[in-house]
């Protein structure tokens, strides 16, 4: 009934708990030490032996709330985990009544909880593509180990995050569950993520199990129209896609959710090549591979299997082990193990690392280790956390637009806000707010009156919606423009056109909100756009004409209070864009990391021009490119330095680079480093992203800032499809943002 060999003697404390299963009793686990693998193995191996069939398979899937014969399942012991990250309940209470409806069963294994905590759980934080923009893995491990602080007190141990999908086409809605179009950003936020959610020992009764998704590849649907095939091409799949994923793994990410979408026509959900050959096998990913929402019974859809029969086997021969929501393992595995058609050890395997993963959480240790009444009312929604969510806010804010140093205002200006989203608070929850309320939220136009020297002096006129048609409450917006110092309008996306299944044809201000802006600014007052938004948008004549913009995102509970921070100067805004701007719609997609071309873009004559990768209506250049953000202070770069000329293939170069704030204020600025390949077996792209690092400088102080490369960091697909790198000439840019023009030379010398 199970492979491998359990050690001849249990330790104590794993007989201990067996006793309990056996007896009926609610056991007293006392499962050893989880960094004892030898101890795991045995206690999984005894009780994967006692189990029925049917008891197995129940290990395999995760159900809903409102499933029919929930609790039965439950109370047989034919179901692994239910969801807790359920808005509007009483999670804790919910939680404690399931497990121990799962106590009453044959062998009492404990149920695990879960759901999407994507940016926090009571305490709302801004969105990961906000977060990202901070360009600061260390706050933002800090946002998800508040997340999982306030999740865990209330049962839930495993989160469906991070989603670590590369994204390159704004028109895509879920790119805001992202870190944007860059694999050595997301990298970076990846860890961090996992970090703050599973902290150093995953069994702590504070710490949760993390899933990376969705691999691979479901960030470039074709079109960006959510749940479409994605075409990635060997190179780009191992340079731009996987990398996120790679970090992953060696982060330790307890989980991996396949996309539920095709990648070169064959769904992930049934790709063995994919999940057990290369994450599996080439990656030695020993954690939990769970399926998307209903992605099992898809298969059929996808025209790969005929029934669900069929669909069942073919994802867990795949290597998913975990059959999330569509109880098409419950229905159908029985007898496809009982006729042969999946061995028993096919079936143990995967029943064996769901046992595992359950171990590693302290589930055998105590059922109920995640369910804390005391600690719940100590950390939800606590002083540090709702301080954390302002600062977090304030700094993933990205300055575009500064004319005539407008930014920041005075407390005592007479100030017109205006706009759709200016009192919107269940937008500024995001996609996915866990068990977020808008009625936790600051909205904007708050936020300004409660900083402004005059409550008063801050008058608001919605003058459009976000959507709608109507312009009648335009003539109102025009009104307090005039009779204010400076016009704030707040303009973008409300929360039912950004996340999953909400991609976008048009990127621009939808509705008639370009039209309220043309009016407004007609008006000859000062404007400063805030824009809310899940993507990024085409802006070009609000970017021409309004004096101002700050890219606000979806800033979460704090929204209004980090807005006004920015815009009144308590903060300085640091935040970097981690995703392109285009112009126009008609450039998607578009990213900093593109190839030259055999026929570049030449303006040097009408010629050169007529030949050569261009628009004839628009620039190629973005509207604001990778990695731009402005600050109310100046920052130069001089003096860069590399410590030697010559990269051998084991070796370590330094760069070094001294930064300045010659503003009047104190900053934060994203020091960014990107190397350029000279030659290569495949046509190299211009830039790509290799270090970065948040300095914050006084003003007149400078610093000299470090970066370490090493010839793996070279490494890439190259033109014989192997992995690594290749001796020759690289340039390397440093600055502010993927524009940079200060620049230096290496060599990358041969393997000897």
């Amino acid at each position: 009934m199970h492979s491998g060999h359990a050690p001849r003697l249990l330790a104590c404390s794993a007989l201990l708990a067996l006793v309990a299963l056996a007896s009926g009793t609610r056991p007293a686990y006392a499962a050893p030490p989880r960094h004892d693998d030898a101890a795991m193995h045995a206690f999984v191996d005894k009780l994967l032996s006692r189990m029925t069939l049917e008891e197995k398979i129940g290990q395999l899937s995760i159900m809903g709330k409102g499933a029919d014969n929930l609790q039965t399942l439950i109370r047989n012991g034919r179901l692994g985990g239910t969801n807790g990250v359920l808005p509007d309940t009483d999670v804790l209470a919910y939680t404690r009544r399931m497990q121990k409806l799962a106590m009453q069963s044959r062998l009492k294994i404990p149920l695990w909880f879960m759901g999407d905590v994507n940016h926090g759980f009571r305490t709302i934080f801004p969105v990961p593509l906000a977060l990202a923009s901070t360009w600061n893995p260390q706050l933002v491990e800090r946002v998800h180990r508040a997340a999982a602080e306030e999740a865990t007190a209330v049962g839930v141990d495993w989160t469906f995050s991070p989603m670590v999908d590369i994204t390159r086409d704004p028109r895509w809605g879920r790119g805001v569950e992202g870190s944007g179009e860059d694999p050595y950003l997301g990298a970076a936020m990846a860890r961090a993520q996992i970090r703050g959610f599973q902290g150093t020992n995953l069994a702590a009764s504070d710490t949760m199990m993390a899933t990376a998704k969705h691999f691979v590849g479901y960030g470039a649907a074709q079109g960006g129209r959510d749940y479409n095939a994605a075409h990635i091409p060997q190179d780009q799949l191992e340079d731009v896609y996987l990398p996120p994923f790679r970090a992953a793994v060696k982060a330790g990410v307890g989980a991996i959710m396949p996309s539920l979408t095709t990648l070169n026509g064959i769904p992930a959900t049934a790709d063995g090549a994919l999940l057990n050959g290369l994450l599996r096998k080439r990656w030695d990913f020993q954690g939990l591979i769970v399926s998307d929402f209903d992605a099992i019974p898809e298969l059929t859809l996808h025209g790969v299997a005929a029934n669900d029969a069929e669909a069942a086997r073919m994802a867990l021969e795949a290597g998913v082990d975990i059959d999330l929501h569509s109880g098409t393992y419950l229905k159908q595995l029985p007898a496809l193990v009982r006729s042969g058609k999946i061995p028993m050890r096919v079936l143990d395997r995967a029943v064996r690392r769901v046992l595992e993963a359950k171990y590693r959480l302290g589930l055998f240790d105590d059922p109920y280790r995640y369910d804390d009444a005391a600690r719940a009312r100590r950390v939800t929604r606590s002083p540090a956390h709702r301080a954390l969510a302002r600062e977090a806010a304030a700094q993933s804010m990205v300055l575009l637009k500064n004319a005539h140093g407008l930014l920041p205002l005075r407390r005592d200006a007479r100030i017109a806000v205006i706009g759709p989203l200016a009192r919107d608070r269940t937008t500024m929850l995001g996609q996915m707010p866990a068990a977020g309320r808008a009625r936790d939220v600051t909205p904007i136009l708050a936020g300004l009156r409660q900083q402004a020297t005059h409550a008063d002096n801050v008058r608001f006129a919605q003058g459009v919606s976000v959507l709608g048609g109507n312009d009648a409450g335009i003539a109102d917006a025009v009104r307090a423009a005039r009779a204010a110092d400076v016009a704030v309008l707040v303009l973008g996306e409300s929360h039912d056109l950004f996340g999953e299944g909400l991609s976008r044809s048009r990127i621009g201000l939808p509705g008639r909100q370009l039209e309220l802006a043309k009016a407004v600014i007609a008006t000859g007052t000062p404007t400063v756009a805030v824009l809310i938004n899940g993507r990024p948008l085409a802006i070009p004549w609000l970017h021409d004409h309004a004096d101002a913009i700050l890219e606000a995102w979806v800033p979460g509970d704090a929204t209004g209070l980090a807005v006004a921070d920015v815009l009144f100067g308590r903060i300085n805004p640091s935040g970097k864009l981690p995703m392109t701007f285009p112009r126009d719609v008609g450039q998607v997609p578009i990213f900093y990391a593109h190839t030259r071309t055999g026929r570049p873009y030449d303006d040097s004559s009408d010629l050169a021009l007529h030949y050569s990768s261009h628009y004839v209506d628009v620039p190629n250049s973005p509207l604001y490119p990778f990695g731009y953000g402005l600050s109310y202070t100046h920052f130069d770069y001089s003096d860069l330095h590399v410590d030697r000329s010559h990269l051998r293939p084991d070796g370590v170069l330094h760069v070094r680079v001294r930064v300045r704030n010659t503003g009047i204020c104190r900053g934060a600025d994203v020091v960014q480093l990107y190397v350029h390949d000279k030659v290569a077996s495949r046509s190299p792209p211009l830039r790509l992203l290799k270090g970065f690092q948040r300095v914050m400088l006084a003003p007149g102080q400078s610093t000299e800032v470090t970066f370490t490369l090493r010839a793996s960091d070279l490494a890439f697909d190259r033109g014989d499809g192997s992995w690594g790198t290749e001796p020759g000439a690289y340039d390397l840019y440093v600055g502010g943002d993927s524009t940079a023009t200060l620049q230096s030379s290496f060599t990358l010398d041969a393997a000897r």
